[in-house]
């Protein structure tokens, strides 16, 4: 290992900020399936490195009581002086970022890597908040996120793109997933256009899954353009050792992707079974076979750690390259000079979006797609609502839906979220306990008007009234057009970033994994044997509800 010292990063690092306090690197920009610069048309290869410490590159799998544990990279200027210097050794212009904090300053990095050329795509989720695989929900907490990270990213000029999500959908049994990984995609773009930041694209990263890899690949880019992604990320491994660009299966990548009309890159690669990692796929990468297709790609990771994907070892201040990281910037060197078009001269012919996959056993996301989560609407709703949870724990949530959902037909009607057969209730974009309450209320007025409302809002003290707030004005429109059942569509748009809302968001995040509204709302998940367990436990314990 070849190893420096702080003195030597940090005069470095001093370097490159007092090179230009105030440069700004042309924007990329999207044209047909290719990436530009801006103010030249030169094409753009991205020649990227995975940079986050201590953090799975797997966004879908948040923690299960929705809190966030991470360490934004992108914060700490002192890191990024130590880490620039040798990110521009590898001859890196892109990073990917996984999660950052959108409330922390990040001018300083973000300054040091436009001074040394380096873009940034940044994913919108964090560890704690993201589209789970296995229990979906777009909902008003994660738009709040995800708008709140574009707001802090947006006037950098080196910011790339931004990625609505990572592997969510990972094999056949929860493509359902993609379908609220989509209504993201769809209201990020909206988000950026309604609020005249420079164009910058929207796109997702998928796994190499070989039973839904070309599904996946063609939901994302059908129907409307505005619901579709602007970039597709390719997480692959199969190149590992001495490989070959038919061994590897890169031949077979690239023949699928030749006519698709957006740009393509790999968001991460860098298979570790075989080691050192000599990066021999670089050559096939950025050569005459791929980079008329692919746009470069995202070597995992920087940082070493337990998973042996690292190209530096980390200690204190001190940097030590492993043979991975002398491997790939010889191959960047030597082999990353792709032959690209200028964007004056290039006129796209794979314009055609690609053709929806038909929902069936090996697929199972209509193209109807979850509403936009609208924070107002939620919480009008909530504040109109005579029966509500009465300070449910984040581990009792899920249980709860399961019993009121269960009493009666279509007391949830109007927060279901079925990925599957695209229908969704107006409410089902609102924060669990704002949903919660939506089926609680729903349960009491059923019994109420047969006369049974005395002990209908109890649930064994999970459940309480309040003096409901008669909707008016906006709140009336909006409750107007969720309808009486909450299955009605909603056409006003939210009218600025989301948030966590006053309407009860204190008790469980969005986010979280099984014990919150995503239970229910993803029914596909959740089957009648579950309900009718969680029914009979209510019942046997006193609960004191009645079958309507």
């Amino acid at each position: 290992m070849k190893s420096f010292t702080a003195a030597v990063t940090a005069v470095a690092g001093a370097a490159l900020f007092a090179k230009s306090a105030y440069a700004q690197l042309p924007p990329i920009v999207i044209k047909g399936s290719k990436f530009f610069y801006e103010n030249n048309g030169t094409q753009f290869y991205m020649k990227g490195v995975a940079y986050q410490e201590e953090f799975s590159g797997n966004g879908s799998a948040a923690s299960g009581d929705g809190t966030d544990n991470f360490i934004d990279p992108l914060a700490d200027s002192a890191k990024c002086q130590r880490d620039i210097p040798f990110l521009q050794q590898l001859g890196t212009n892109t990073i990917r970022v996984y999660a950052i904090d959108p409330t922390a300053d990040h001018d300083s990095c973000m300054q040091m890597l436009t001074d040394a050329g380096i873009y940034v795509i940044a994913d919108l989720s964090s560890p704690g908040k993201s589209i789970i695989r296995d229990s979906p929900t777009w909902n008003d907490d994660l738009y709040a996120r995800y708008t709140q990270v574009i707001d802090s990213m947006a006037n950098y000029t080196n910011v790339l793109g931004f990625f609505a999500g990572n592997e969510v959908s990972n094999n056949s049994t929860n493509t359902d997933a993609s379908a609220f990984v989509k209504a993201a995609v769809r209201d990020m773009k909206a988000y950026i256009k309604q609020r005249n930041y420079r164009a910058i694209g929207v796109g997702y990263a998928t796994n190499d899954d070989a039973d839904i890899r070309e599904d996946l690949a063609n939901y994302f880019d059908c129907g409307d353009r505005a619901d579709a992604i602007d970039f597709w990320g390719y997480n692959i491994y199969s190149w590992c050792g001495d490989s070959s660009f038919q061994k590897s299966g890169f031949d077979v990548r690239t023949e699928e992707f030749k006519n698709y009309n957006v740009p393509v890159f790999f968001a991460e690669y860098g298979c570790n079974e075989v080691q050192p990692r000599e990066f021999t796929e670089v050559e096939a990468l950025y050569g005459p076979d791929m980079n008329d297709v692919w746009s470069g790609g995202i070597v995992y990771m920087y940082f070493q750690e337990a998973n042996d994907y690292g190209l530096v070892t980390i200690d204190g201040n001190s940097v030590s390259t492993l043979a991975d990281f002398n491997f790939l910037a010889t191959q960047i060197a030597q082999n990353a000079n792709p032959t690209g078009v200028n964007s004056a001269s290039y006129n796209p012919t794979n314009t055609a979006a690609a053709s929806c996959p038909a929902v069936g056993s090996d697929w199972q996301a209509a193209s109807a797609l979850p509403p936009t989560p609208n924070q107002q609407l939620c919480e009008c709703m909530f504040s109109a609502l005579t029966c509500v949870p009465n300070n449910v724990a984040t581990e009792d949530v899920g249980a709860l839906f399961g019993v009121v959902c269960g009493l009666v037909d279509g007391v949830c009607d109007g927060i279901e979220a079925n990925g599957t057969s695209g229908t969704y209730g107006a409410y089902g974009m609102c924060n669990p306990t704002q949903q919660l309450g939506w089926a609680l209320n729903s349960y009491y007025e059923r019994a109420k008007a047969s006369g049974n409302a005395a002990s209908a809002c109890d649930f064994s003290g999970s459940a309480k009234t309040q003096a409901p707030v008669a909707p008016t004005g906006t709140c009336s429109q909006l409750i107007a057009q969720a309808g009486s059942a909450g299955t009605g569509t909603v056409t006003s748009a939210p009218s600025g970033t989301g948030g966590s809302g006053s309407g009860g968001s204190g008790s469980g995040s969005s986010s979280s994994s099984g014990n919150s509204a995503p239970g229910f709302s993803s029914p596909v998940h959740v089957g009648l044997l579950q309900v009718a367990f969680c029914v009979s436990i209510a019942v046997l314990s006193g609960a004191g509800m009645i079958l309507l």
